[in-house]
């Protein structure tokens, strides 16, 4: 038990349109964000943000620093986003505890030593998904429960794109240095998110997909605008949005995902939209 971590560096657009199935799996999609009683960290270059999950099972997981950080503790210099996908489980901020249950997030802000993570019952574990930016000022510790999101309902079933937004850890619910979470429900018989596709060249964002169900896929598609490629995603896999690339998806099935931004700004209606028939 313990944290493990990859890195992934960043890569410039014209280099990614060369790029095969296995080079683009590689640079950008993170499998095994989940395993049971591990933390699994994936430190990425772009705008720094780390994603990852953390399953405790038996014993409690202790969030301890990273060699990539060169800091004493992990939010030296950080602040962190947590959203629980799994069963019923506890965040202890450096001795004050958060209960958290299914699709409820905590924001911890910068300065706070000790993060452990615990589950209820070990046999249906919580399953908490990570993403972490650096920060500069420190901001309150917020748990975002079921009544403090902010609900948006988007898209149309005969687009196939009818969704529930949840907006759960952004600058009208909590202030965040730069960190930026929500989710998106799919409604039954919808597939596609994120339509009509976009960038932001100030952001960029990171994907994780769950509640897709066995058997089903996710058909991740990224890429200048112009230029689109696809990466095929399975249930509790996360994949990295740089800047310059779209971010939209088409499953098998409707699903739900987590959706995490770091970068210049806060707004997140900055987008650069690109419409369904634009796209090559």
């Amino acid at each position: 038990m313990g944290v493990k971590y990859d890195e992934r560096y960043a890569t410039h657009p014209a280099d990614a349109k060369s790029y095969d199935t296995t080079r683009l799996r590689d640079e950008y999609l993170v499998q095994n964000v989940m395993e049971e009683g591990n933390i699994n960290l994936t430190y990425s270059q772009y705008d720094r943000l780390i994603v990852g999950g953390a399953v405790p099972t038996t014993e409690a997981l202790v969030l301890e620093s990273i060699d990539p950080l060169k800091a004493e503790y992990f939010l030296e210099r950080r602040e962190l986003g947590v959203v629980n996908v799994g069963g019923k489980g506890t965040v202890s901020v450096d001795g004050v505890v958060y209960e958290l249950d299914y699709k409820e997030a905590l924001y911890v802000g910068k300065g706070n030593k000790e993060i452990v993570f615990s589950s209820e019952d070990a046999k249906s574990p919580a399953r908490f998904y990570l993403n972490s930016a650096p920060a500069h000022e420190v901001f309150p510790i917020k748990k975002i429960g079921h009544k403090d999101a902010i609900v948006v309902e988007l898209g149309e079933s005969d687009n196939s794109n009818r969704r529930t937004l949840n907006k759960l850890i952004v600058s009208d619910t909590t202030k965040t240095n730069q960190l930026q979470m929500g989710m998106t429900e799919l409604h039954k018989g919808s597939v596609w998110n994120t339509m009509p596709s976009h960038t932001h060249s100030r952001r960029m964002e990171a994907y994780f997909y769950f509640e897709v169900p066995k058997g089903q896929a996710i058909c991740h598609f990224m890429g200048d605008p112009k230029e689109t490629r696809h990466i095929w995603m399975g249930n509790e896999e996360a994949v990295f949005s740089p800047t310059w690339s779209i971010h939209s998806a088409a499953g098998t099935s409707n699903y739900t995902f987590i959706w995490g931004m770091a970068g210049e700004n806060l707004n997140y209606a900055d987008m650069d939209v690109c419409q369904p028939d634009e796209m090559r």
